[in-house]
């Protein structure tokens, strides 16, 4: 072969094959991925793409990497199971970016999710002044310690030598690093005029036949018969704050611990989000959290608060924006510490490039929208100097205004541009626009989908017959004429976060769409100001808590009327239709997959062979209700059974409305018994949707329902969000989508920027105004789109 014509067999692995996968409901799939380039994966919601990107190539990709290390310590490591594809070629190590969202530990702030925190603290170890010692002292998350005592030492002979071990940390000894105290309201945990054989505890768990009960009247410490009230002063303090002491209680060894201690343990260690319901409102009534006396919500100890640089402390440091933040540090000159300066300078930098600019270090990293996370997340990578590696984003223009999308898009082009193969989920004809390979999946959402019905260039997309190629050039219209408001919901001196004593008028009656570039201050007005209570419906993009026995059925209480109605026809009780309860099958205990672990090896799920993956007992799908037994219908798609209860024998008026809400927020695709833990944040979020439909709401506050959403569906959405209107509900939504915003009665635009230079009203009007008064970021971008 001639000089320059042979390829070197290192350059024959251009693609990453995939043949195939029957993940989740793909059929069959085959694709070939260009590497070093940036692929989008497109396609109605639900038809897959997660399925395709995250649960087969990252998938895949992470269990190979988990395999490199050793048994010992794969043990430490989740397991991963291999997907189900026939070939998977071409891999490089993907790093997932995915918008799951930040711990929301109290203790978790921006600055500890990213590297600044670490960089702040070792500068003003060298700086400050006074010195306070190691980066440490100016942590809020270790604790000062000081401890002495005696060690054998052996020199010669052995004798004791006394030693003292002291740590300088940074944490604020009365609120322990969480910024906020807890006040607990003892008329809460007991009623004081019963005994606790009375049942005189009413902390949830601790009944008097509970274990938590017999602990208490069978300790000791007081008398079980005797009326809190009558207690002496010891005996409340042993019942409230005694330290851990082992007790014998019914001949059984046991810690027995004050009631306060073992609920800051038990309930007020763990994010109040993730508690049960019945839990999280014991907590919300017997607990106020206060922002902490001693260090004013900083956090830090009095040393590491009045150790300062230029008069600058770590806690100021924390609080500044972080374009101020990073003007500061430039400011900074000190040849000592000149390389952690130049890395801390270029880590602020790439928060203001992403677009996180307007927030500040302090801030606790469980507030931030999953958008906000995802770019977190994503700093990490945008310095690094990795290349050849496969980028994984999912939608990352989730909650980006139009303006901030073009930045986005220049900083996935960078990452492509360093060599790397970046793989992108995404339904903005903005994003799909810079697409190098574009690979749509569908046709259809569910069991309609599963297919690839186009694998090529944008230009081909267009010019192909799919739903996406369609709808990509779709644009709303203004509105001819917009509705009339029935009233008005009066805001005065709103002040959450950034807003600045906003005044504004929120029409009643009509759609109003809240807007204004990422950081504004839309979150803040709208979930800050409108107050939650009567008649307001709140539905965010917070995840679903559930888990693999979670399903849309239970979720939205569908499944309660359909077991009474299989208990009545059958005459058996309504527990044997619930695969969480008597009718589960002993084998997988109703979850219909059997986990077997492998200690060091990838564990395995598979069917259940009792059951053959239905989840219930045999005895259990004798029953029948209009010919078909429970795990039959809950095999079924929405769509099938809203026609399967309307009519006949197997009607269920009550079952039918919620089938019903389901279809008119676009998830007739689904099948009643999908997990939860398979849905996409979209469906997910549409699924709240759904559930709070029933509720007697008057006002619907919506944070970016179009998230997820395919071009096609946002159609679906605008006349689901019409008729709430037309019924004579009032419509509030935090929105970026220029469709959204041209289809509005009224648009309240934020701004002029994020973070402090936001947080003012900047223009309120119909549509048809803003794009004529054109001075607005979000005026000049909805006059681009509607091709004014």
């Amino acid at each position: 072969m001639t000089k320059g014509t042979d390829v070197h067999a290192a350059d024959s692995h251009e693609m990453i094959r995939v043949h195939g996968a029957r993940v989740n409901n793909l059929k069959d799939v085959s694709v070939e991925i260009p590497k070093r380039r940036l692929t989008v994966f497109t396609g109605v919601s639900g038809s897959g793409k997660s399925s395709l990107v995250f649960g087969t190539i990252a998938a895949e990709s992470q269990r190979l990497i988990n395999e490199t290390y050793s048994a010992f310590v794969q043990g430490f490591m989740p397991t991963l199971a291999r997907p189900e594809v026939d070939v998977l070629d071409g891999l490089t190590t993907a790093i997932i970016v995915d918008q799951q969202r930040l711990g929301a530990d109290p203790r978790s702030t921006v600055g500890t999710a990213t590297d600044a925190n670490a960089m702040l603290r070792i500068l003003f170890s060298r700086l400050a002044a006074p010195h306070l010692g190691p980066p440490s002292a100016y942590a809020f998350n270790v604790a000062s310690v000081q401890a002495s005592g005696a060690i054998k030492v052996e020199k010669g002979a052995r004798r004791a030598e006394k030693v003292t071990f002291s740590r300088t940390g940074g944490m604020c000894p009365r609120c322990e690093g969480r910024g906020a105290v807890t006040d607990i309201d003892l008329t809460q945990l007991y009623d004081d005029s019963k005994s606790l054989r009375e049942g005189a505890l009413t902390i949830p768990g601790y009944s008097v036949d509970g274990w938590y009960g017999r602990i208490y009247t069978g300790c000791g410490f007081f008398d079980p018969d005797k009326p809190i009230a009558r207690f002496t002063k010891r005996e409340l303090h042993d019942l409230l704050h005694k330290e851990p002491t082992k007790i014998k209680v019914e001949g059984i060894n046991l810690t027995y611990e004050g009631l306060i201690p073992k609920m800051r343990k038990s309930f007020l260690s763990k994010d109040v989000d993730s508690l049960q319901p019945h839990v999280r409102a014991f907590v919300e009534r017997a607990v106020t959290f206060t922002v902490c006396p001693d260090c004013a919500g900083t956090r830090l100890s009095e040393g590491a608060r009045t150790s300062t640089i230029d008069g600058v402390s770590i806690a100021d440091a924390c609080a500044m924006q972080i374009t101020d933040l990073a003007e500061w540090v430039r400011g900074l000159d000190d040849p000592s510490v000149a390389p952690l300066l130049t890395a801390l300078g270029h880590s602020l930098d790439s928060f203001v490039e992403i677009g996180l600019g307007y927030l500040s270090l302090d801030r606790p990293s469980g507030t931030l929208s999953g958008g906000e996370a995802q770019r977190v997340k994503m700093i990490r990578h945008l310095g690094s100097s990795l290349t050849d590696v496969t980028y994984v984003f999912d939608e990352p223009t989730t909650g980006l205004h139009p303006h901030d999308i073009q930045r986005m898009n220049g900083l996935l082009q960078r990452l492509r541009d360093k060599g790397n193969t970046v793989l992108v989920v995404e339904h903005k004809p903005e994003t799909i626009a810079i697409a190098d390979h574009v690979v749509d999946l569908g046709p259809g959402a569910g069991t309609g989908g599963g297919a690839v019905c186009f694998e090529g260039t944008v230009e081909g997309l267009r010019a192909s017959d799919t739903v996406t190629g369609r709808h990509l050039d779709d644009r709303a219209s203004l509105k001819k004429s917009v509705r009339k408001a029935t009233g008005a919901l009066e805001i005065r001196g709103a002040d959450t976060n950034n807003l600045r004593g906003v005044d504004v008028d929120i029409p009643l009656g009509v759609l109003v769409a809240v807007t204004g570039v990422a950081g504004s201050g839309k979150s803040s007005l709208v979930h800050g100001s409108v107050p939650e209570g009567e008649g307001v419906v709140s539905v965010d993009q917070g995840a679903i808590r559930g888990s693999r026995r979670s399903n849309p059925a239970t979720y939205t209480g569908l499944l309660d009327p359909i077991r009474k109605a299989f208990a009545k026809a059958n005459g058996v009780k309504p527990a044997l239709f619930s695969a969480n309860s008597e009718g589960a099958c002993p084998t997988c205990n109703g979850v219909g997959v059997v986990y077997t672990d492998l200690a060091m090896m990838a564990g395995v799920a598979t069917t259940c062979e009792e059951c053959e993956g239905r989840r219930f007992q045999a005895a259990v799908l004798e029953y029948r209700l209009g010919g078909r037994d429970i795990s039959e219908v809950l095999a079924m798609p929405v769509s099938d059974a809203e026609a399967f209860f309307a009519e006949g024998e197997a009607r269920i008026p009550a079952a039918h409305r919620i089938l019903t809400r389901l279809s008119d927020v676009g998830l007739g695709y689904l099948t009643l018994g999908q997990p939860l833990t398979t849905l996409s944040g979209g469906e997910r979020q549409r699924l709240k949707l759904a559930t709070h439909m029933g509720e007697k709401g008057g006002v619907y506050v919506l944070d970016e329902p179009t998230a997820g959403l395919h071009l096609a569906d946002v159609e679906q959405l605008l006349g689901l969000l019409d008729r709430l209107v037309d019924s004579g509900k009032s419509v509030i939504v935090v929105e970026h989508h220029q469709a959204v915003m041209a289809h509005a009665d009224w648009i309240i635009d934020l701004g002029p920027g994020a973070g402090h230079d936001g947080g003012q009203i900047v223009f309120e009007g119909t549509p048809a105004e803003l794009v004529a008064d054109g001075s607005t970021l979000t005026g000049r971008h909805l006059a681009e789109y509607v091709g004014a």
